[in-house]
């Protein structure tokens, strides 16, 4: 008999449906900890999973109500950066640590967002149509229109793990770069070679506005129409964060109304979008699939970093990655890491 239980919601491990749980068990094998799977609705999993040691979250939200059920969970673990599929503000009150992946994609979606600028600036999808139209003798002039890169600004709207990563990549093409973050402190900020500014300057002085906010619910529709209307009309709005922190109708309408140029989005507000989404018309938006942390290391890595912070709760050690970490303070956990975290109490 296995001496935990992992309880998870039966069906696709985020992207890749019937993987298996292999990556997963190399770290909880050793440990005796099993993985369930639990069906993908409430009052099922409730019952599944009410006496189980800990919570595998994908595939549905974990609403307060699965979370007061638990009797005996010690963490509920994402393969994610988002936490935005579960009530992290209840597990905080029942005292259950929720942890995350910030930190294993980073690469991949700076790489991905620095992609959609440069595709977004320099027209790409329409220069790509023009050849295959046969009007190869528009592709010049179209572009005749658009300055260079050097010289012109990005700015950053939350400025965490992969923003940072972003300007590394922005600097060598000669941007200038500013980054709003009131979470982070201005030092931090400049050290990047990156100007600290508030909201409105990073909108009004901007070319290009890159979105990295999580989705959490103080952020949602974080920007709307009077954000859109203070950028200039030629700016490329870029999103590799989340879609549910723009107002989708304003930026619509902003794109609609030329108050600015361009949208490069890697997510939406609703996805996969629906067929009559006006963005999926419009000739000045770049979309692409909710994909920017996708490689081939993808899976591999995401997975095994679940099962590594599984089997570190449940051994009785602090996680690596704890996004509510006050409740680490109330738990029997054992801090184990040699150097701050960064965050919470081991800062």
């Amino acid at each position: 008999m296995s001496q935990f239980k992992v309880v998870t919601p039966k069906g696709a491990s985020f992207t890749v449906a019937g993987g298996g749980y292999a990556f997963e068990k190399e770290a909880l094998d050793p440990i005796g900890a099993e993985i369930v799977e639990a069906p993908a609705n409430e009052a099922e999993f409730i019952a599944a999973a009410r006496t189980a040691d800990a919570i595998y979250a994908k595939g549905m939200p974990i609403s307060k109500a699965i979370i007061d059920a638990l009797e005996n969970c010690k963490v509920i673990t994402l393969g994610s950066v988002g936490v935005d599929s579960v009530d992290v503000k209840a597990a905080t009150a029942r005292g259950i640590p929720v942890t995350n992946i910030p930190d294993t994609f980073i690469e991949e979606v700076a790489d991905h967002a620095m992609m959609l600028l440069l595709a977004g600036f320099r027209r790409l999808v329409a220069q790509d149509r023009m050849v295959r139209e046969g009007r190869w003798a528009e592709g010049r002039p179209a572009l005749l229109r658009i300055p260079r890169l050097m010289g012109q600004t990005l700015g950053f709207i939350s400025f965490g793990r992969v923003a940072r990563a972003v300007a590394k990549r922005a600097g060598p093409f000669g941007l200038r770069m500013v980054a709003y973050d009131p979470f982070i402190s201005e030092t931090l900020i400049s050290d990047q070679g990156v100007l600290p500014a508030t909201l409105s300057e990073v909108l009004s002085q901007s070319d290009f506005v890159s979105m990295h906010a999580p989705a959490r619910p103080e952020v949602h529709h974080m920007l709307g129409e009077t954000h859109f209307k203070q950028m200039k009309p030629n700016a490329i709005f870029i999103n590799t964060g989340r879609g549910a922190t723009v107002n989708e109708e304003a930026l619509i309408k902003a794109l609609q109304e030329g108050w600015i140029a361009h949208a490069a989005l890697d997510v939406l507000e609703n996805e996969p979008p629906s067929h009559n989404n006006p963005m999926l018309g419009m000739e000045n938006v770049t979309l692409t699939a909710h994909v920017a942390s996708a490689s081939a290391r993808f899976d591999e890595a995401r997975k095994r970093r679940v099962g590594h912070e599984l089997s570190l709760v449940l051994s009785g050690l602090w996680p690596v990655s704890c996004v509510n970490p006050s409740v680490l303070q109330t738990t029997s956990l054992r801090r184990w890491q040699p150097v701050s975290m960064e965050r919470g109490p081991n800062s």
